[in-house]
C-alpha cells in the first residue's frame, strides 16, 4: 500500500500539511463556528424553557378556571335544588290549603245535606204517622164501623216507637 509507505518523502509532507490543516480547521471551528452553534443551542434551550414556563402558566390558569367552573356549577346546582325544594314546599302548602278549604266546604255541604235528610226524614216520619193513622182508621171503620182517633193515634205511636222510628 503506497499510503503507508513511510520511507516515501511525500508522506512526511502530507503529514505536516495534515497537521497544519487540522490545526487551522480546529482554530476556525473553535473560534467561529462552534460558538455560533453554542449560541443557537442556548437560544433554543431558552426558547424551550420559555415555552415550557408559558405552558405551565397556562396549565395553572386552566386548572384555576376548571376549579372555578366546578365551584360555580356546584353552587348553581345547590341553588337549583334549594329553589326546587322551596317550590315543592310552596306547592305542598298551597295544596294543603286547597285541600283544607275543600274539606271545610265538603263538611259544610255534608252538614247541610244531613240537615236536609233529617228534615226529610222527619217530614216522612210525620207523613208516615199520618198515613198509618189514616189507614188504620179506614180499616177500623170498614171492619167495625166506628172510628176512635185517640186510640188509633196512641197505637200508631206505640208501633212506631217499638220499631225505633218514633
Amino acid at each position: 500500500m503506497p499510503q503507508l509507505e513511510f520511507g516515501n518523502p511525500l508522506i512526511i509532507a502530507q503529514i505536516v500539511w495534515l497537521l497544519i490543516i487540522f490545526g487551522v480547521l480546529y482554530f476556525v471551528l473553535s473560534n467561529y463556528a462552534l460558538p455560533r452553534v453554542a449560541e443557537v443551542l442556548e437560544d433554543r434551550r431558552q426558547r424551550i424553557e420559555g415555552d415550557l414556563e408559558a405552558a405551565r402558566a397556562a396549565k395553572a390558569e386552566a386548572d384555576a378556571a376548571t376549579a372555578a367552573y366546578r365551584e360555580a356549577s356546584a353552587k348553581a346546582r345547590a341553588e337549583a335544588q334549594a329553589a326546587i325544594a322551596e317550590a315543592m314546599q310552596s306547592a305542598q302548602a298551597e295544596t294543603t290549603a286547597r285541600a283544607d278549604a275543600l274539606a271545610a266546604r265538603l263538611a259544610k255541604q255534608i252538614d247541610e245535606a244531613e240537615a236536609r235528610i233529617g228534615r226529610a226524614r222527619d217530614a216522612a216520619m210525620g207523613a208516615l204517622r199520618q198515613v198509618s193513622t189514616e189507614t188504620a182508621d179506614a180499616l177500623m171503620v170498614r171492619l167495625t164501623g166506628r172510628s176512635d182517633q185517640a186510640a188509633l193515634g196512641a197505637a200508631v205511636d206505640r208501633a212506631l216507637a217499638a220499631r225505633g222510628q218514633g
